[in-house]
């Protein structure tokens, strides 16, 4: 009999690189895209962005570009309060405007993969970004705010039938002159405290169901904190549940941080280190966050999500 462990440890990684975006396959399927160069308007806040992502089994768990929020982009790095500046997409909610287009949409501009180590089981990315504001003028480009630089991997998971999206982001800030970074609920609307590493789930993931340490639910997850969350979905067509863990590194800033939850209006789920504080970016002082964002077929139980939370803590602790 050949367990979930064997299958995982016998599956082989790989990638292709298109000049725009990676594509990541496990044993053949495709199962992760990452999209670096987007041609997003600036609207959109134009961002590197993963989409889709599937589960081993071939199921997507992403979309993008949804008509209620067309600057949502599958799985990406957005703030939406950066400063004076929006590196979300869309509108900018402040205490004085409420939610208004106050053309301050930036952009985080790919600069090169300083290098893509690969092996069996595990795919590393590392890349320099430049973050700009909004340009003044077609054609410009905007003044530097912020460098990052970000690794990301893509990672089989000793259970079988999931894998690990690793992330890590460390910010500095180019500006002169300290940055705020905060949400919605930092400039006064309740419970928006949207802004982090973000998920948006497909559309028949609507309703579907949270789990954490504290148990399970919908909605009110909102705001909680707590180590990991999971969200599971159902599929249309093949009609197989899906679930989506984010597990946060304990020493990221203020961890364990808030999530940005929902299921009713539609599924999404984000870490959200800046929900209901602003967090300063002083020059000088980069911020470095780090999550695990798990892709499994199927649906959870507690000990599952448990030990799934577990692997993930286990494959972020030895990521060099």
């Amino acid at each position: 009999m050949t367990t979930s462990a064997q299958t995982a440890q016998t599956t082989t990684l790989s990638y292709a690189d298109d000049g725009r975006s990676l594509t990541f396959t496990a044993g053949g399927q495709d199962i992760a895209s990452y999209t670096y160069r987007p041609t997003d308007d600036q609207y959109e806040s134009p961002r590197p962005f993963f989409h889709p992502l599937t589960t081993l089994e071939g199921d997507e768990v992403t979309i993008s570009r949804p008509w209620d929020h067309v600057w949502h982009k599958g799985l990406s790095w957005a703030l939406p309060n950066v400063g004076e500046h929006n590196f979300w997409g869309g509108a900018t909610y402040t205490r004085e405007t409420g939610y208004a287009n106050l053309d301050n949409n930036g952009a985080m501009n790919h600069e090169t993969f300083s290098y893509i180590e690969e092996s069996a089981s595990t795919i590393t990315a590392a890349e320099d970004l430049l973050w700009t504001s909004q340009p003044t003028e077609p054609g410009q480009q905007g003044t530097p705010l912020i460098r990052e630089q970000r690794r990301f991997a893509i990672q089989l998971l000793p259970s079988g039938n999931s894998w690990a999206l690793l992330f890590e982001t460390e910010m500095t800030n180019v500006s002169g002159a300290e940055i705020g970074l905060g949400s919605p609920t930092t400039e006064g609307r309740d419970n928006a405290g949207y802004g982090g590493l973000f998920w948006r789930g497909p559309r028949s993931f609507t309703g579907g169901e949270f789990r954490s340490e504290a148990g399970t639910g919908a909605d009110e997850f909102m705001g909680t904190r707590s180590p990991w969350i999971a969200f599971t979905g159902q599929h249309d067509v093949t009609c197989r549940k899906s679930t989506v863990m984010f597990v946060e590194d304990q020493s990221n800033a203020g961890a364990p941080n808030q999530w940005f939850a929902r299921s009713s209006m539609f599924a999404c789920l984000g870490s959200a280190p800046f929900f209901s504080e602003v967090v300063p970016l002083k020059v000088g002082e980069p911020l470095k966050y780090r999550y695990a964002v798990v892709i499994s077929d199927g649906d959870i139980d507690a000990d599952s999500a448990s030990a799934l939370a577990g692997a993930a803590r286990d494959a972020l602790d030895g990521w060099a």
